[in-house]
Formats: structure tokens, C-alpha cells, sequence
């Protein structure tokens, strides 16, 4: 015998759980279920805290459609629920003459994705705004911010919650079939049971290929690889001198050992990127000088012994090693031809950004 839910979230992150909110605001019976034993313990707890303005991504990509869209409501959310954000603003700088031409191309794509107020900095207003950069050139972004990502997650869940949703920690989605009747989920746990739902959202990000593979009935060829991206973050000891973020003109898949600064006023530096087989989240304190030679590169003042072991932080990658990189992927019903069920995919940065723009996308999907 199984219980009947209406429609199912599959996973508590910044992502389901905003998704969930929107499905419970549209007056869904909505149940979220969260394999471990507190809501956003992955990625929306391990990453920069970055509200993204919509610089990097590719023309007509789903994140550069979603992220300005994203950013604009996730600070009105913030200003009308008491979440602490700050406009912080971020300097983007080409640490040496051969980057300009593609700073520029930065400035260029921004506006392509309707990113309308970068300035470009004078050597003046760069030292101006950050004196101890060293950069041969650099664009500032007012709209750049910092966000307290769990005082977020905790106002979607306390609006969800207000509206009717109900979330289920240590559950894990064990396996799940596609029926007549809708999608039979079978969940782990203290207590094993078997949900037959109406509608199925998977938002597990690293683990939303594994979910959906789980689910028999789902095509096999809708459900892309699954691999990891590790990055370090370390903190910097005493006072911050930096005045806003800063980020080095990289390549064109990872942003670089970049400059964040906290709500707190804390200064972090990271990711760096590497790929990784399983889910792991040891720190290897090996990478450290590569930290301090990165870093030089635009702040020649780092002294030794000033960095300190922060975190890890692992993206859900679908594209490996070599290839391009990758979108936001949605999959759902004219896709698969599964009704009630979408799949997401590869929700990286700037997916806290995009959070509600991609609630909003969802249940257009499902519409």
C-alpha cells in the first residue's frame, strides 16, 4: 500500500527547496524529501555565497536567460524578507596586457545577456577602488553581491512550509517506477514506504543523475553522466584589504582563485577546480602554494603564512573532462515523455542566484 502524494521535491538545497516554495505557493500539495539529516548540507552550504550579476555565460544559454531574471528577484525576496545580502560589487581584472582583449570580451558578453551596468575602470578608479590589486586593467559590476545562503534557504522553507509543504529529512529515494497511475518513489530510511505521486521534481543535485537512474520507466538516454568538480576555498587571516570581490580574468570554464568577502567581512579565496571520482570533501592542504602563486598574481602583498584551510565545495558536473561547458538541463515531459516528472540537471552556479527564476522555469515546464 502507498501513500499519495501530490507532487514530490527531491532535494532540500537552495534549488528545491525555492521550487518547492513556488509549487506550494501555486497551491500544490507538496512533500519534500531530503536524503540527509538537515536541508542544504551540499552544495547550496559549500560555495562563494555569490548573488552572480549574468557576465560569464554563454549567449542564449538557460544560465544567462535565468540569471539575470534570478538575481533581480532573489534581491527583492531578500529586501522583503529580512535575508541578509549585500550589493557588494565585484572588480574583474586582467592581471597582465594579454588578458585585456578578453576582459573585454567579459564586458561585451554581459551586455549581450542584459547586464547593463559594468563600468570600465581607469588605472585611477582601479587603484582608487581596490589600491592593493596590482592589474593592468579591470571593469567594475555594482550588481555583484553576497548573500547569507542558509538565512535564505531557511525563508523558502519557512514560505513552503506556510503554504502547506511539509519536508522529510533522512529520506532518501531508494528506487521508483513510472506507472499508469503516476511515479511510485520508494524511500529509505527509519521507516521504508512507497509514494505514489502525481508530480515528480528531482533537484538532488550531485546525486539527481543517480535518483533518476533509479526511477524505472525513466529513458535511459534523457539522463546524462555524472561527474564531480572539486574546488578549495581558503581564508585569509586579519583584517580584509579588499574593498569589494575581485575575480582575474581566467579561462573560460572556471573563474579562477578569485576574492570573496563574507557577510561577516571574512576574505576567502577559491575555487580552484580539479575533477574527482565520488563525492569527497577531505581538504588537501597540497594545493596551498598553488593558491599563494595564484593569488600573487593580482595581490603581490599576500604574505606567507596568511592563508588558512577554509572548505570544499563539489559542482554537479554532466560534462567531463575536455568538453565544453556545460548549461542548466532540464528534463521533463516533451522530453522524456514521462507526465509530472522533471529532472535537473548539472545545477551549478549561478544556480543560488537563478534560484526562483529556475522555480519559475520548472513549473512552466510542468504546465
Amino acid at each position: 500500500m502507498s501513500e499519495q502524494v501530490d507532487c514530490v521535491v527531491i532535494g532540500a538545497g537552495v534549488v528545491g527547496l525555492a521550487i518547492a516554495r513556488r509549487m506550494a505557493l501555486a497551491g500544490r500539495e507538496v512533500v519534500i524529501l531530503e536524503a540527509e539529516a538537515a536541508f542544504g548540507t551540499h552544495t547550496s552550504a559549500r560555495n562563494s555565497e555569490v548573488i552572480h550579476a549574468g557576465i560569464y555565460y554563454a549567449s542564449g544559454s538557460l544560465k544567462a536567460r535565468l540569471c539575470v531574471p534570478g538575481r533581480q528577484a532573489l534581491c527583492r525576496y531578500c529586501a522583503e524578507h529580512d535575508v541578509n545580502y549585500r550589493n557588494i560589487g565585484k572588480v574583474v581584472v586582467a592581471c597582465e596586457d594579454a588578458q585585456v582583449p578578453a576582459m573585454h570580451k567579459y564586458m561585451e558578453q554581459a551586455k549581450t545577456n542584459g547586464v547593463d551596468d559594468l563600468r570600465l575602470l581607469s588605472r585611477d578608479e582601479l587603484a582608487e577602488l581596490e589600491p592593493n590589486v596590482r592589474a593592468a586593467a579591470g571593469f567594475f559590476s555594482p550588481s555583484t553581491g553576497v548573500v547569507d545562503s542558509h538565512g535564505l534557504m531557511l525563508a523558502y522553507l519557512g514560505d513552503a512550509e506556510a503554504h502547506g509543504a511539509s519536508l522529510a529529512l533522512a529520506s532518501p529515494v531508494v528506487a521508483g517506477e513510472v506507472t499508469d497511475r503516476g511515479i511510485v518513489l520508494r524511500v529509505g530510511g527509519a521507516e521504508t514506504m512507497a509514494i505514489e505521486c502525481r508530480t515528480v521534481i528531482n533537484s538532488a543535485g550531485l546525486h539527481a543523475p543517480a535518483v533518476a537512474r533509479s526511477i524505472a520507466g525513466v529513458p535511459p538516454q534523457s539522463i546524462p553522466p555524472t561527474y564531480y568538480a572539486i574546488g578549495h576555498y581558503y581564508t585569509l587571516t586579519g583584517k580584509s584589504p579588499f574593498n569589494h570581490l575581485v575575480y582575474p580574468v581566467t579561462r573560460a570554464d572556471w573563474l579562477g582563485v578569485h576574492v570573496t568577502i563574507d557577510l561577516g567581512g571574512q576574505v576567502k579565496f577559491g575555487p580552484d577546480f580539479s575533477w574527482i571520482d565520488d563525492v569527497d570533501y577531505r581538504f588537501d592542504e597540497s594545493r596551498e602554494p598553488a593558491f599563494y602563486e595564484a593569488i600573487r598574481r593580482y595581490y603581490p602583498g599576500l604574505r606567507d603564512g596568511t592563508l588558512q584551510p577554509g572548505y570544499t565545495g563539489i559542482r554537479p558536473r554532466i560534462t567531463g573532462p575536455g568538453e565544453p561547458a556545460q548549461d542548466f538541463t532540464f528534463s521533463g515531459p516533451s522530453d522524456h515523455g514521462i507526465p509530472g516528472l522533471v529532472n535537473l540537471f548539472g545545477i551549478e552556479s549561478p544556480g543560488l542566484t537563478s534560484s526562483l527564476a529556475i522555480a519559475d522555469h520548472v513549473a512552466n515546464l510542468l504546465t
